[in-house]
């Protein structure tokens, strides 16, 4: 029977070169008894708290599309151009500190960084909390925006760990399962901040903070408590380097612009775009949280089911038929503007939210899939199986990393298109045109590269 046995337990010290303990040297996901018999009791434990400080780290990442809701502007004299600032400069530093953290899970460890991660959560809420007050300067809010970023590092790390954990063919689901639950903290933050607007009032926003002091303390710890580090995950310093030299690295990470970039962009803008949009209809903050947490909610949700179907037909078929929805529904967002039909308009987001949520599990599933067929014809050149497998991890897992980067900065992006787009005309048709756009090109890409009779990756 095969067992998987920590090189080190927390109580010892560990082997010189490795930071802390519970190290797991031997893991090999891709033998099915291994699986069966250990592999799928120890992934499942790590992924559990995978999910659960991914989720607060999301939840701190997106807390200024929540702190924004109790700035009103008569108080705080922040035009509706400064809040877009305020929600675009957290997703902008979340998205630099992404290739870092995935560096630092072959550095310090999938367990150890985790903890490390978790504890750095502690910044933001606490600075927001001692800030956060009539009186406080425009700058001191955007410096203070900046530290939320660190949440959104969580992720890069989190997918990194995970992906090694994981054979092949449970990729999709269990990335799909990680980032949902990652994902799911954009829409529970904005709940808290519902209930909080809808109970205590606008004054008093620090509520928020305190509610997720402990859960940061409890994910740190349990992290320290449960999860596991993996010896075959330390990748090595070229996997960066090399990964940068693959086109399907530019590839993938422009395609994961177009799902995730929109899906945390549309969270952390959908509010002020309400409040901009339909004035009448979301004159007052509490009005507007009762409805910015459903896109969020629904396309955490769903991404699982993304990461399933691709694991099922193929990641590129679903992405492919993905973005054709999403070019669907930010057609319908245009013309519910041009219309001004806040049924339709709140219509095309549920759509936009859920499809970018289906593209976030197969974009995602695609980058292993595409290293593992790159390992299978190596070995039949002649490759030793074991090292075209370590190869095919190593590059996948520093995709993970480039493209969470750049995917998060599609975020960026979005709130910045809109942020022009109602300083220039009122609205945000501009915006919503550069959408559909985008997508349109997203389908032709993943049809040419990926989909057309005659291209070698035609499975993935």
């Amino acid at each position: 029977m095969a067992t998987v046995t920590p090189t080190t337990t927390p109580t010892t010290a560990p082997p010189a070169g490795r930071l802390g303990g519970r190290w797991i040297d031997d893991w090999r996901p891709e033998d099915p008894q291994f699986w069966e018999e250990t592999g799928k009791g120890v992934a499942r434990r790590n992924l559990f708290f995978s999910v659960f400080s991914e989720h607060i780290g999301f939840s701190i990442w997106s807390l200024w599309s929540v702190m924004v809701l109790f700035l009103p502007e008569p108080v705080f004299g922040i035009d509706p151009a400064g809040k877009f600032l305020l929600t675009t400069l957290p997703t902008a530093l979340g998205a630099l500190v992404r290739l870092p953290y995935t560096f630092a899970v072959a550095k310090f460890g999938g367990r150890n960084w985790t903890i490390i991660s978790a504890a750095l959560l502690l910044l933001p809420t606490i600075a927001t909390a001692i800030v956060l007050a009539p009186g406080v300067s425009f700058t001191t809010l955007l410096i203070v925006s900046c530290l939320a970023g660190v949440g959104g590092g969580n992720f890069a790390s989190s997918m990194t760990n995970i992906n090694a954990f994981y054979p092949t063919r449970l990729k999709g689901w269990a990335l799909g399962l990680n980032a949902g639950g990652g994902n799911l903290g954009v829409p529970v933050i904005q709940l808290v901040g519902l209930l909080v607007l809808a109970t205590a009032g606008a004054d008093h926003p620090r509520i928020v903070l305190l509610v997720y002091l402990p859960f940061i303390v409890i994910a740190a710890v349990g992290a320290a408590l449960v999860m596991d580090n993996l010896t075959t995950a330390r990748n090595q310093p070229r996997a960066m380097r090399e990964a940068t030299r693959e086109p399907h690295t530019w590839i993938m990470s422009f395609l994961y612009i177009g799902t995730f970039g929109s899906f945390i962009g549309f969270g952390f803008a959908f509010g002020q775009v309400l409040q901009n949009q339909f004035t009448a209809d979301f004159a007052t903050p509490l009005a507007a949280a009762q409805l910015t947490w459903l896109g969020p909610l629904l396309g955490s949700l769903i991404r699982p089911l993304g990461g399933s179907l691709a694991d099922r037909f193929g990641g590129a078929k679903i992405t492919f038929v993905n973005f054709i929805a999403m070019a669907i529904g930010a057609a319908v967002v245009l013309i519910a503007s041009q219309v001004e039909s806040l049924p339709l308009f709140l219509l095309g987001f549920v759509l936009l939210f859920v499809f970018s949520g289906v593209g976030n599990g197969s974009t995602y599933t695609m980058i292993p899939a595409i290293f593992r067929s790159k390992a299978m014809d190596a070995v039949a050149a002649g490759t030793d199986p074991a090292v075209a497998d370590r190869h095919a991890l190593r590059m996948s897992g520093a995709l993970i990393g480039i493209a969470g980067a750049i995917g998060a900065f599609g975020g960026v992006l979005v709130n910045l298109a809109f942020r022009q787009s109602f300083r220039s005309t009122g609205s945000g048709d501009g915006a919503y045109i550069a959408f559909i756009a985008f997508y349109a090109v997203c389908v032709v890409v993943t049809w040419v590269v990926y989909l057309r009779p005659g291209t070698k990756l035609a499975g993935v």
